[in-house]
């Protein structure tokens, strides 16, 4: 089977590390570069924590550092979730990785720039890097296949009652993606709140023996807690966020999704940071994302299993 060439773009996170987990073990990727973007911690900690993620399964790929801040805005983290660190719950030996001298918006450039074929790119924290690439390099903008990226929702938020952390950390910069015709799937609240993880996963987790596999456990057992106790109606289950992005790319029929027209309110009082979805199609414009609602989450499990097996 041909791999998909993509290039990662994530703020690690416990959520994040699973996510590229997936990706790594899944088999299905030809991963060109992961890039770190400021958002469930500061770029300082979330690019340590990728180098560690990364050199913990063995991945051997160029690492990129991105924006420190959002586009026009200050930075906001979600250290109540991810801990001091942003990745609470294992203790890592030094990463064996090193971060390129290029920036994360030089390294896509150049990744894209050279590649013979179009590159998807995998976005599950802040879109910082990814509109600012856009903004720098408009004439590469038909060499991405597709963003598939975690972030928004229709219907609930959790930064504000609308808006969800990522889209709300840099809404201006969510807006230039949304609006730049490139193909979207947008992985938000909708689904990721339906894609959640009980303790009987953690321990299935654990129980592969590998260093992965006690890794993935530990990860989830720090961030499992935050959704117990203030996520009640997830009935016990945290929610896997960021791996939507990269299960979607490796199996979409698991999902339920519906075309439908986005854009991203950057000025309300109540609702900045809000993806406001067509879902009705109220305003009969041409969709610009296949916004995903429902995933079958036994299969989700057994994807995100079936990977970790693969890993050191």
């Amino acid at each position: 089977m041909k791999k998909i060439p993509v290039i990662i773009d994530c703020d690690p996170g416990h959520d994040d590390a699973l996510m590229l987990m997936l990706a790594f073990g899944s088999g299905v990727f030809d991963i060109k570069a992961v890039t770190t973007s400021a958002g469930n911690q500061t770029q300082d900690k979330t690019l340590a924590n990728t180098l560690k993620i990364l050199s913990l399964i063995g991945a051997n790929v160029p690492v990129y550092r991105g924006a420190e801040t959002p586009l026009f805005r200050n930075l906001v983290i979600d250290e109540n979730v991810h801990g001091e660190s942003g990745l609470h719950g294992v203790e890592f030996i030094e990463a064996t990785l090193q971060a390129e001298n290029q920036t994360a918006v030089e390294g896509i450039a150049t990744i894209i720039s050279e590649s013979k074929e179009k590159i998807t790119i995998v976005p599950t924290g802040p879109l910082t890097n990814i509109a600012a690439f856009l903004l720098a390099f408009p004439n590469l903008k038909n060499r991405i296949e597709r963003i598939s990226l975690m972030g928004g929702g229709i219907f609930r938020g959790n930064m504000t009652p609308l808006a969800e952390f990522n889209i709300y950390a840099d809404p201006e910069a969510a807006s230039i993606v949304f609006k730049s015709g490139i193909p979207i799937t947008m992985c938000g609240l909708d689904v990721t709140h339906k894609a959640v993880v009980y303790q009987k996963d953690i321990d299935l987790f654990r129980a592969i023996g590998n260093k992965s596999g006690q890794a993935a456990a530990g990860f989830l057992e720090f961030y499992s807690v935050f959704y117990r106790e203030n996520r009640v109606e997830l009935e016990g289950g945290a929610a896997l966020h960021d791996p939507c992005a990269i299960a979607w790319l490796i199996n979409p029929d698991m999902f339920t999704s519906k075309f439908c027209y986005v854009e991203v309110e950057t000025k309300g009082e109540l609702t900045s940071g809000a993806t406001v979805v067509d879902f009705y199609n109220v305003l009969n414009r041409k969709p610009n994302a296949e916004v995903c609602y429902d995933i079958k989450r036994d299969e989700f499990i057994e994807m995100l299993a079936a990977a970790i097996k693969n890993l050191p």
